[in-house]
């Protein structure tokens, strides 16, 4: 090394992200390439990708940032956003998250690492949380069932209108009736997911509607009001239920502390957002929404379903239930899409719930609902005039004669949103933040901007601080010792806590999940969603308030276009399963605009994600079933035959790439150009973009839409489900149609013309013009700090990591599926079949061992049944892996003693596992192997030993009992 170089080098940043983020350190790569035989990892990329769709020039990203520097310069960026008090509602509002949430779950990799529990016995925490939350979520709303949770207030009101079609006796009602004064963006998404279903939406006055003529099977009313007002709905409930619709209502949870719950009136669904309980705005999120319904529904209920059941000892044990992976299991006569939640929010609203106990969220409430009265007391005091008595948080002021643009103009000076509704009249929603300083803010600005010449003490003589009258709540709720326990921060300090040892996460230990990327979230990369320039906008604040976003928004959308290779990005998607739905809608337009309205057949191999199908279903397709070959490839003799077969309405073919069976596949680009010359377009599943990204690109293989999941290649955490993003790239003849939004526009600030960019835009996906915004700038620091040749890395070192431990497995354990060099992806698939045969062991009793050496397991039985499917990401090291291998070699070792007879097939560490604490320290022990074998299998567990908090959980006694709520113990000891 000459001088030169080496100044050259110690002038260069010394904490280089790449080299944090990347596992396996440089020096042992050669180790590891020589465990699979290849000589470079350009030989191995080689070696599993094909030719010609590898890419020839590198990602034209940059240069990466170091972790210091970034912060610095994002910081700069973030304040470009100008946080006004906001004061528009619509569902979105301020509120204080409690520090000791913020910092010990919200900012804690003990919570936001964990993976969808899946694994009940290792996720006894987060279900505890989530109970809790659906807990709180029923008692609210008066209905028996809840899920935990959905997306956003509006996808949520789309999922009723799905459940009540789903449950209407009627199977001709084809008319979903939306009351005019529910939110506008609730309306838009409503509308965008009837049109390719075929559902007429009618939006008016619910009061006038005719139930008995119109053909209606459900109905949606917003209670309160988008303008605050609050209407006894009890009447046209009933005249509803004679007319065979169901209702209804998106509602406020806070408010419903005060006011007569839904389920009270005779409501059958209720849905809103618990975001205003904990949560920050965020720009539009990520926020948990919720459904609550009646029990007849609970088969049709749509997500997350938490219940209670018993362990292998008896014991209470949580786990999800019924519904829960319902869209994997039927495909496309699944009644949703939805695979992920929000269940990182879910647990910051129930934990708000229970810090705060019912006591306090009422005195919250009733504290807007004060302020609220002295608020409309004052303008009226002022000259203005109210729109309505009844209301909570929101008042809608009718403005005297001309005095509207004045008012405007002095809370813009006074750097306060209100909601201009443009007809002079003003909305104002007050909030938790909501005290009497701001009261006074406010009566000065509907004063013109001048003093308003009294004071809020003034204001209060004759204020009744009673509920809106005849709305007055009477029934009791948060009885559950839980939400009447935790008040003191140390309380609620050690009861989080205790839930965080019962889960294991990403700060336990690895989680190979296939198909599932569970990879490092960096610290650096996690630090900016808590910045208040991020967390503290409302998603509807004015464009010009908000350039901070927009030119992340800009620099992301450009950093994705270039790794997929399209040019028009949309970022609104806020799951994975909505980028899916999302892109086919697209496709569906594209076809539509050009008078191809027969083109509705869907071709979807037989190995895609469950999710496929039902995204297909829900945007208007026909699913056509392709298989696949011996191999785990797409038959292309039977894709062939399925083309001609529906040669005239071939729609769109979904495809996963690499295959879901962990290989790429040769033909790619045969496939793809099949459908091309049948007019069809490709839509390409973005699971497996970690296998990708800088060696090849969507549009290279020949795909004209793809979904990308920030919360698997982009370094989202899962959040225990939740949150994520689903952004989707598309081809230029598809740009025109990607989503638009009624409220902000995601195209601009210029009204939208005819021919402009966005005037063929489908309606919105997601209630936020930009879905999930405050939770963007973790991908967007994670593509900066990596830099081109750096995520060109970690997809190389994530092909290797997953080819360095199929060689070290395959000696134990098949490797289903590889490619034509032997290679696999970044994930590969061990075929445990032979077990069931040769020692009565599934791979449940595989995956639920692993849990006593400290893993979580790998995908369990799918997309083949009786199989693991396993996926190490980049960012484990090589310790890491080594450790698992032994892991799973020795299981292996324990299934060769119960193939030889040494341990009965009925009684050995498989089928009894996971052992728990209790289990191994109890006073009995009549099991043929040790309990040192049993905790302690290997030397290393000791270390940094993981008990799981219940043993074997018991999954259709659960189901046949299903209690989905914080049961008191007395009643669970009643079916035990």
């Amino acid at each position: 090394m000459t001088d030169r170089t080496r100044i050259d080098e110690l002038l260069s940043p010394s904490d280089t992200f790449a080299n944090r983020h990347i596992g396996p350190r440089d020096h042992e790569l050669p180790k590891m390439l020589a465990a699979i035989g290849a000589r470079s990892l350009d030989e191995l990329i080689e070696q599993t990708v094909p030719a010609d769709i590898r890419l020839k020039q590198p990602l034209e990203i940059g240069e990466p940032v170091s972790e210091h520097r970034l912060l610095r310069d994002l910081h700069a960026i973030a304040s470009k956003n100008e946080v006004y008090r906001s004061l528009i509602g619509m569902g979105y509002y301020g509120t204080i998250t409690p520090p000791v949430i913020q910092r010990n779950i919200l900012e804690n990799p003990g919570w936001y690492t964990q993976y969808t529990p899946y694994q009940a016995e290792i996720a006894q925490g987060r279900m505890e949380a989530l109970i809790n939350y659906q807990t709180m979520v029923c008692d609210l709303t008066a209905l028996p069932l809840a899920n935990a949770s959905l997306l956003d207030e509006a996808t949520a009101a789309a999922e009723a209108m799905h459940m009540c079609k789903a449950v209407c006796p009627n199977e001709s009602a084809n008319t979903f009736f939306v009351a005019a004064d529910c939110h506008p963006q609730t309306i838009a998404v409503v509308k965008t997911r009837a049109w390719p279903l075929k559902i007429e939406v009618v939006v008016g006055d619910p009061l006038t509607a005719d139930f008995s003529k119109q053909n209606i099977f459900g109905a949606l009313l917003q209670y309160p009001a988008t303008d605050g007002r609050l209407t006894d709905y009890a009447a046209l409930v009933k005249k509803a239920h004679d007319g065979g619709a169901f209702v209804c209502a998106a509602t406020d949870l806070l408010a419903l502390t005060l006011i007569t719950p839904p389920g009270e009136w005779g409501c059958d669904i209720a849905v809103g957002s618990a975001q205003r309980l904990g949560v920050p705005m965020g720009y539009g999120g990520p926020h948990a929404a919720f459904m609550a319904c009646k029990d007849d529904f609970k088969r049709q209920l749509p997500g997350r379903l938490i219940g209670v059941s018993r362990d292998s000892h008896g014991n209470p044990a949580y786990r999800l239930s019924i519904q829960t992976r319902e869209q994997h299991i039927r495909r496309d006569k699944a009644t949703s899409n939805i695979c992920t939640a929000q269940v990182l929010l879910a647990v910051m609203s129930g934990m708000y719930a229970v810090y705060h106990g019912p006591s306090g969220l009422k005195r919250i409430a009733s504290r807007v609902l004060a302020f609220s009265r002295v608020l409309a007391a004052g303008v009226k005091r002022l000259g203005h005039s109210v729109a309505s008595e009844q209301f909570f948080d929101t008042i809608r002021v009718k403005a005297k004669a001309g005095a509207a643009p004045a008012i405007l103009a002095a809370a813009k000076q006074a750097r306060i949103n209100l909601r201009d509704f443009g007809d002079g009249t003003i909305g104002v929603s007050l909030d938790e933040l909501t005290d009497a300083r701001e009261i006074a803010a406010l009566l000065a600005i509907f004063n013109g901007g001048r003093d308003a010449g009294f004071t809020t003490t003034d204001l209060t003589t004759g204020i009744d601080a009673a509920p809106p009258k005849g709305f007055a709540r009477e029934t009791a709720f948060l009885t559950h010792p839980v939400f009447n326990t935790h008040h003191s921060e140390h309380e609620m300090l050690r009861y989080m806590y205790k839930l965080q040892q019962r889960d294991l996460s990403l700060a336990t230990s690895m989680i190979p999940l296939g198909s599932c990327t569970m990879k490092l979230n960096a610290t650096s990369e996690m630090i900016p969603v808590t910045w208040p320039e991020f967390g503290g906008l409302h998603p509807f604040a004015p464009r010009s308030q908000t350039a901070g976003y927009q030119h992340l928004f800009q620099t992301l959308e450009t950093w994705l276009a270039e790794v997929t290779g399209f040019p028009a990005i949309s970022l609104q998607p806020n799951a994975g399963a909505q980028g899916e739905y999302a892109g086919l809608l697209v496709i569906r337009a594209y076809h539509e605009s050009r008078g191809d309205h027969h083109r509705t057949a869907c071709l979807i191999p037989v190995s895609a994600h469950g999710t496929n199908p039902a995204s297909a279903v829900m945007a208007g397709f026909e699913v056509v079933p392709v298989a696949c070959d011996e191999q785990g490839n797409v038959d292309l003799h039977d894709l062939r035959s399925k083309i001609e077969a529906n040669r005239k309405n071939i729609g769109a073919l979904m495809l996963t790439y690499p295959s879901t069976h962990g290989v790429f596949e040769e033909q790619v680009r045969t496939i793809c150009a099949l459908v091309h010359e049948h007019g069809g377009q490709v839509y390409m599943d973005g699971a497996n973009m970690n296998a990708q990204v800088g060696i090849t690109r969507p549009a290279a293989i020949g795909a004209d839409v793809c979904h990308l999941n920030l919360h698997k290649t982009f370094c989202i955490p899962h959040g225990g489900g939740g949150p994520g993003m689903g952004p989707i790239g598309v081809a230029s003849h598809l740009a025109p149609f990607l989503p638009g939004h009624p409220v902000i526009s995601p195209f601009g600030d210029a009204p939208l013309k005819a021919g402009a960019a966005g005037s063929k835009a489908i309606g919105p996906v997601s209630a936020a013009p930009w879905g999930s915004a405050s939770i963007l700038p973790i991908s967007w620091v994670y593509i900066a700090m990596m830099g081109g040749a750096g995520l060109r890395k970690a997809t190389e070192i994530a092909i290797l990591n997953a080819n360095y431990m199929a060689a070290k497995l395959r000696g134990h354990y098949p490797v289903l599926y590889t490619g034509k060099s032997g290679r696999v992806a970044h994930e590969f698939i061990l075929d445990l079949r032979e077990f069931k045969k040769t020692a009565s062991i599934e791979p449940e009793d595989i995956a639920k061992r692993l849990i006593d050496y400290g893993f979580h397991a790998p995908t369990m039985s799918w997309p083949v049944p009786g199989t693991l499917m396993i996926e190490p990401t980049e960012s484990e090291p090589l310790a890491e892996l080594d450790r698992f291998c032994e892991a799973m070699i020795q299981i292996r070792k324990e299934i060769a003693r119960i193939e030889q007879g040494a341990w009965p097939r009925d009684n050995n560490p498989l089928k009894h596992a996971p052992h728990t604490a209790a289990a191994i320290a109890g006073p009995e022990w009549d099991r043929p192997y040790s309990r040192h074998e049993a905790a302690f299998p290997l030397s290393w567990v000791r270390e940094n030993k993981f008990w799981p908090f219940v043993g074997r959980v018991d999954n259709v006694w659960g189901d046949r009992n299903l209690f989905c709520a914080c049961v008191p113990m007395e009643r669970f000891a009643e079916q035990r």
